[in-house]
């Protein structure tokens, strides 16, 4: 109930505060890019159940045809807008509205894409037993995820067989320890980490 309560709070004030910079980046893309502003895609949420999670679109519309997973500066499906958003995780800033509407939490285990969450073990679906978040543990682990894919032939299999594996691992770990003051804590990391 606490938790829920502090990511109400935490969304409804980062929407109102923020509220100024998500205008500024939702007229830089629709000005250099075009519509449409938001990216939408289908996540695995709290208990196996699928929702939409929003992002600030940062690739080439339709790009999501010819793979999910983005591979850092290499990746031409990324505009020029979408590279500092992503270098600054400015486009996770709408997923404050999935927090809001209780989809997620402000930190959870990142939610993924129904075709990996298909791969995971009995042991690893776990990670299905609370909300997913914007941010987590393992996320901080692979802040530059994209450019470390971006260095193997295939990123997918990598992704697959040791990040994602890796990072089920981390969440797991999360799930056994986490407490109010261990959410605050990866919270202050991901806000220092990204100002860096």
């Amino acid at each position: 109930m606490i938790k829920r309560l502090f990511d109400i709070i935490s969304a409804l004030l980062g929407l109102v505060l923020l509220s100024p910079l998500l205008l500024v980046i939702a007229l830089a893309i629709g000005v250099k890019d075009g519509a449409p502003i938001l990216f939408k895609q289908t996540r695995i949420g709290r208990q196996g159940d699928p929702f939409t999670l929003y992002k600030f679109r940062t690739m080439r519309p339709d790009s999501e045809s010819s793979g999910q997973l983005s591979v850092g500066e290499r990746d031409p499906r990324v505009t020029d807008i979408g590279h500092a958003l992503r270098k600054t995780k400015l486009d996770e800033l709408p997923q404050l509205w999935n927090v809001l509407k209780g989809d997620m939490s402000v930190v959870g285990p990142r939610p993924e894409v129904p075709r990996y969450v298909d791969l995971y073990s009995e042991k690893e679906r776990k990670v299905l037993q609370v909300r997913p978040g914007i941010t987590d543990a393992a996320s901080l682990a692979y802040f530059n995820e994209s450019e470390m894919m971006a260095e193997h032939p295939d990123p997918e299999r990598y992704y697959i067989e040791t990040i994602m594996k890796d990072k089920l691992q981390r969440n797991l770990d999360y799930l056994e320890k986490r407490t109010f003051w261990s959410d605050m804590g990866i919270i202050f990391k991901t806000i220092s980490r990204i100002f860096q």
